[in-house]
């Protein structure tokens, strides 16, 4: 009785899933950059060889975060090769909420580097932080806002630089 309850589970579990396929993919490209869909704090440093990283912390169930998709693709857009445009699921990488002690959400950063191992972040003001909590943007914001922080973030890379 058993193994025909366990056989009827197993073949009703295979028709519920059957040609479910999911997908997760690293990039999201409506254009001609990419919103990085990132997992692992390795994609963020790595990111961070090329230039700064708009980092967006949120939740597929949350509004706000939903409605930030379309200003993450056009910051994706006019920075691409400038500045890597990375999203956060904390469902899918609950591990960020810790690492990075986060809150409330949407919860965007701009990092600019890392010393002494940890990250170095562009505060909305033009100043450089390696507390997040002064330099995290929360809340869904204009994308002008977005632009803000990162123009400095490139000035002050592109400064180094010189």
């Amino acid at each position: 009785m058993k193994q025909l309850v366990l056989l009827s589970i197993l073949i009703i579990g295979t028709l519920f899933t059957a040609g479910c396929t999911e997908q997760s993919p690293t990039q999201e490209s409506h254009g001609n950059g990419s919103v990085v869909n990132t997992t692992e704090l390795g994609q963020i440093n790595t990111s961070l060889e090329k230039g700064p990283v708009f980092l967006k912390i949120g939740a597929e169930w949350c509004g706000p975060c939903q409605k930030m998709e379309p200003i993450l693709q056009e910051l994706a857009n006019k920075y691409e090769g400038k500045a890597t445009i990375m999203s956060v699921d904390i469902e899918q990488s609950p591990e960020f909420i810790e690492y990075f002690g986060v809150g409330p959400i949407p919860d965007s950063s701009v990092v600019i580097g890392i010393e002494n191992g940890e990250y170095v972040y562009m505060q909305e003001d033009g100043n450089v932080s390696k507390n997040r909590f002064t330099a995290r943007i929360l809340g869904l914001r204009d994308k002008q806002e977005f632009e803000k922080v990162l123009d400095l973030a490139l000035q002050k890379e592109n400064s180094k630089s010189q």
